[in-house]
């Protein structure tokens, strides 16, 4: 029995002696009251015992993540973001007086297994919060969960508008909307006298957004789109859709794809000799490992970044330091170096980071673990976190956030855009392949 179970039953023999039939007065009076303030005594003792040890049962924080199947290089960066957040607070002595104590579980990349990997860690296991999966069909079907229960849940790891529009009132999103992924890339081509551009994508909810947002900022800018075209998610040879594009490549090439279709595009785009003066592959191309398997293949490639590392130490326009944007990224990056010895960090372990972070603020805000009340905390919340501006439009997507392009150069990833945070700019045009060292 508990600490906290012998206090209950203490208070209950306590109002059991109270409410007894017996003399107030004369012979036995003496031996009652004894027998009342012993009570007493012991229940005060045991309930300034119990209180502290209650006190410290942790927060229980539950979620599933892709560190296998296809999500795997994402949900393996994203748990280290969960991770050091919940490790930092834990350091500061958690929320509420609480300490936090994390569960993820693999989900293997699967949509029904992650619904109900939710369904058991709210209704069965009884997890007081959630963290969410990543990607957008992912996220989509979990909300239906997460809904259910009143579990708030800020997406970390979905960026397709539609899932943030269906009415629902704990899902939250955190990351840029998808059709502006590519807004950066479009930007530079248009301002350097580009002409045409062409996407591709895997037919899937993120992607596709990316693929569709990217066309219309190219028309709006003046470029002629001469290509916007799907493959099925799992293609794994792109030469019969990029084959069209040897004799008449567009000035700009792009690919709306995940890590691996990301490294199979650009080595077939360079087998098969085709030369765009700007090829972005994004996100799959924001990984290091994108650079460490491609090697020198990667050079000149341009990806889109929510989030980079080197946010730390720029200075916008060369003279206010870009950091103040991102409270906390400075001490952030440092316990990544310190807890993994590397530098190699993506950006969506910062993405789990910012969304942690704004979980756990609303659950100090809100003073309770309750989910109406949490929900309310991270609705009206207008700051910045790790990862950079929160804030949301009237219909629930994200409007704070901005995104970053980054391009390959010699072997790290500089940021080209924007303008004010670009150091030395892009390397254009990108060569021929024929011409390049």
């Amino acid at each position: 029995m508990s600490l906290a179970d012998w206090s209950a039953m203490t208070r209950d023999l306590l109002r059991w002696s109270l409410g007894m039939r017996g003399p107030r007065s004369g012979p036995g009076a003496g031996c009652r009251n004894r027998s009342v303030a012993g009570l007493a005594t012991l229940a005060a003792v045991l309930e300034l015992i119990s209180g502290p040890v209650h006190a410290q049962v942790p927060i229980r924080i539950g979620a599933s993540l892709g560190l296998t199947g296809v999500y795997a290089e994402f949900g393996q960066v994203m748990q280290r973001g969960y991770q050091l957040c919940v490790n930092a607070a834990n350091a500061k002595g958690g929320i509420l007086g609480r300490k936090l104590e994390l569960t993820i579980v693999d989900d293997k990349s699967d949509t029904p297994t992650a619904v109900a990997i939710y369904e058991r860690l709210i209704a069965q296991d009884k997890v007081d919060l959630v963290f969410s999966p990543y990607s957008s069909p992912m996220t989509d079907a979990v909300a239906g969960v997460t809904e259910k229960y009143g579990k708030p849940m800020v997406a970390a790891g979905a960026a397709a508008p539609a899932i943030f529009k269906k009415g629902r009132r704990f899902l939250f999103m955190l990351l840029s909307p998808a059709e502006s992924y590519l807004e950066g890339l479009v930007d530079v081509a248009a301002k350097r006298g580009l002409k045409t551009f062409a996407v591709i994508y895997e037919d899937t909810l993120f992607p596709k957004g990316i693929a569709q947002g990217a066309a219309d900022s190219a028309k709006k800018r003046g470029l002629q789109v001469v290509a916007v075209e799907a493959y099925p998610r799992g293609t794994k040879d792109f030469k019969g859709i990029l084959a069209k594009f040897k004799l008449s490549p567009p000035d700009v090439l792009a690919a709306a794809a995940y890590y691996e279709d990301a490294v199979a595009i650009t080595r077939d785009v360079k087998e098969l000799d085709i030369n765009p003066k700007m090829l972005a592959a994004t996100v799959g191309s924001g990984f290091p490992k994108f650079y460490e398997t491609l090697g020198r293949t990667a050079e000149y490639v341009y990806g889109a970044s929510p989030w980079e590392a080197a946010l730390v130490n720029l200075r916008a326009g060369g003279l206010v330091p870009v950091v103040r944007q991102y409270p906390g990224a400075r001490e952030f990056v440092e316990s990544y170096r310190k807890e993994f010895a590397s530098d190699d960090m993506a950006y969506q372990t910062a993405q789990a980071y910012g969304a942690c972070q704004l979980m756990l603020e609303g659950v100090k805000r809100a003073g309770v673990l309750d989910g109406e009340k949490i929900r309310a905390e991270i609705a009206k919340h207008d700051a910045p976190t790790t990862f950079g501006a929160f804030k949301l439009g009237a219909d629930g997507v994200q409007v704070g956030h901005k995104i970053l392009l980054f391009q390959w150069q010699e072997g790290k990833k500089a940021i080209v855009w924007p303008d004010e945070l670009a150091a030395d700019g892009p390397r254009f045009p990108t060569p021929p392949w024929g011409q390049r060292k």
